[in-house]
């Protein structure tokens, strides 16, 4: 209840920013129609892109369809946490990259697909697959590949008005003190968008963590999967392109080079000592 009170929070916050560069907007051009347009532009962007989030993330890392007699124990593994979970079983891919990491994409439980990559598949044993899977399935099942949507969606809509308010030298050019107020909120607006979709997508993460060892029933399993892929992303680094860099905010673990310092600031995932320990919290609590 927590993480989803909020991620709604987060997403309030963002409705208020892209209301208050609106309402500049119709101050300072007279004319709130350009705003009809930019909403019903990013509505439309987002219906597609949430429509097709399986085919284009998994386009996106080369995946293939993993059949059972590939890997009979991973089926085995997804077909008893589905149905502990009393949720339909999703559809199994696997992508060539070595660095290990794994996704989880659809738009429902339905339409679902998990896709684990050729690394995972060498450095993890079966429990601690076990405990990846189980946070991947719960991902579709908390419908965060909508929530993300959604975040992103109004993000680039945020940064769409900002880039139109700078545009109109911000606030009502009648009212000379508006529009220092409005240039600021027109640049920083974005990237205080874009710090508040990371935090989404770190909360659900973190969600993500919790539900995962509770439909698995064991918490240390995750908690070992993630010092691995800790250490092996770092040691296999998946090559930052724009395809790549579209979906790394669904992946287990930051498939990118760690960061430290104030670039935490701008990951979308949690430091992996933090999701650790608080794993390591759940484990002790349910001895």
């Amino acid at each position: 209840m927590k993480n989803g009170l909020k991620t709604a929070g987060l997403l309030g916050v963002l409705w208020a920013v892209l209301l208050g560069l609106g309402w500049l907007i119709a101050q300072g051009s007279g004319n709130s129609s350009f705003i009809w347009i930019f909403a019903g532009l990013g509505l439309v962007s987002t219906a597609y892109s949430y429509w097709n989030s399986d085919k284009l993330a998994l386009r996106s890392m080369k995946a293939q369809p993993l059949s059972e007699q590939q890997a009979p124990q991973i089926y085995q593994v997804v077909r008893e946490l589905s149905a502990a979970a009393g949720q339909p079983m999703p559809r199994l891919y696997i992508s060539p990259t070595q660095t290990p990491n794994a996704f989880a994409t659809g738009r429902n439980p339905q339409n679902a697909a998990v896709c684990v990559t050729a690394g995972i598949l060498q450095i993890l044993d079966l429990r601690e697959l076990r405990g990846v899977l189980g946070h991947e399935l719960q991902h579709v099942y908390n419908r965060d590949i909508l929530t993300s949507s959604i975040a992103a969606a109004m993000s680039g809509m945020i940064t769409s008005l900002a880039q139109f308010l700078l545009y109109f030298g911000g606030g009502s050019r009648r009212e000379g003190g508006n529009a220092l107020a409005g240039l600021a909120m027109a640049l920083l607006a974005p990237f205080a968008a874009m710090l508040i979709q990371m935090s989404v997508s770190r909360t659900r993460e973190f969600e993500a963590d919790r539900s995962g060892a509770e439909l698995t029933n064991d918490p240390l399993a995750l908690a070992s999967a993630l010092r691995k892929l800790e250490s092996g992303t770092s040691a296999a680094p998946l090559q930052p392109t724009p395809a790549t860099e579209s979906i790394s905010h669904m992946m287990i673990a930051n498939p990118f080079r760690g960061t430290g310092g104030i670039q935490r600031l701008f990951t979308t995932h949690p430091p992996m000592a933090e999701r650790i320990a608080i794993l390591e919290q759940m484990a002790a609590g349910n001895k």
